[in-house]
């Protein structure tokens, strides 16, 4: 029989609300740091994070939304500085304690480690971004893998990301679930073999996740059960080992 062997998480959005408090904030600083009055809203950032990826992200703004900007110098270098501040930023942010993990997070990995299931990271956002949460909400040794940034050609909604993953950990898809919260994250996961569980958040939450085991709006505690927006959930208020293993069985059955 199969079992189900390793956890694979996305970080941003989905260890915790990392896109709206950490990120967006982070690029405005960023802007305001060379001399620039833009300021990236909840909803247009909401609309940007339809690409993945900072560089690629600030890179669609700018064809999209600011055509006739003219930077000082080369346009790949000068989104490669104002990507390092935005990084910057970001993690004074996570440091401040300004992005805590989304409910169920510390619960369920601590569970799953204390269970034997091993943990891994797939992510598109940059390593040392990844390892800045891993650090500040949990405890990056506890992951045997973590699969960040430019380690792969291609971002979600490729798969390149869990292929890489998968390799270094030695299994194969039939062995992990994945945990997302986009539409990308799914598809990356899908092509990847894998069926992920959806946690959403304020941007993702209309997003088609077709395909999925189950989407939640967040992977809930205890005392504060989640809310199923597909999928059966067996009567449980909250993600726990046994019911991802439930979960994992009838998707490989």
């Amino acid at each position: 029989m199969d079992e189900l062997k390793a956890i694979i998480f996305d970080v941003d959005g989905t260890l915790a609300e990392t896109e709206r408090d950490g990120h967006r904030v982070a690029f405005n600083r960023a802007f305001s740091d060379v001399g620039l009055d833009w300021n990236w809203s909840n909803s247009l950032y909401g609309e940007l994070l339809a690409v993945s990826g900072g560089k690629e992200r600030l890179r669609y703004y700018l064809e999209r939304d600011r055509p006739d900007f003219d930077p000082p110098g080369s346009l790949d270098d000068w989104i490669v500085a104002v990507h390092k501040r935005k990084n910057h930023y970001y993690q004074e942010l996570l440091a401040a304690g300004a992005i805590p993990p989304r409910p169920g997070v510390k619960r369920l990995i601590q569970e799953a480690r204390d269970r034997g299931i091993r943990l891994a990271i797939a992510t598109t956002s940059a390593l040392p971004n990844a390892m800045a949460v891993l650090e500040q909400i949990l405890d990056p040794s506890w992951f045997e893998v973590v699969a960040a940034g430019d380690v792969v050609p291609e971002k979600k909604p490729a798969p390149d990301i869990y292929h890489y993953a998968l390799e270094q950990l030695q299994l194969t898809a039939r062995d992990c679930v994945a945990i997302e919260d986009s539409c990308q994250g799914l598809a990356a996961a899908r092509a990847a073999g894998l069926k992920p569980i959806i946690t959403v958040n304020d941007y993702t939450r209309n997003q088609d996740f077709a395909g999925a085991l189950l989407v939640l709006n967040h992977l809930g505690e205890p005392d504060r059960p989640f809310e199923v927006r597909w999928g059966a959930a067996d009567g449980a208020t909250y993600l726990d080992v046994d019911l991802l293993r439930r979960l994992h069985r009838a998707s490989v059955g």
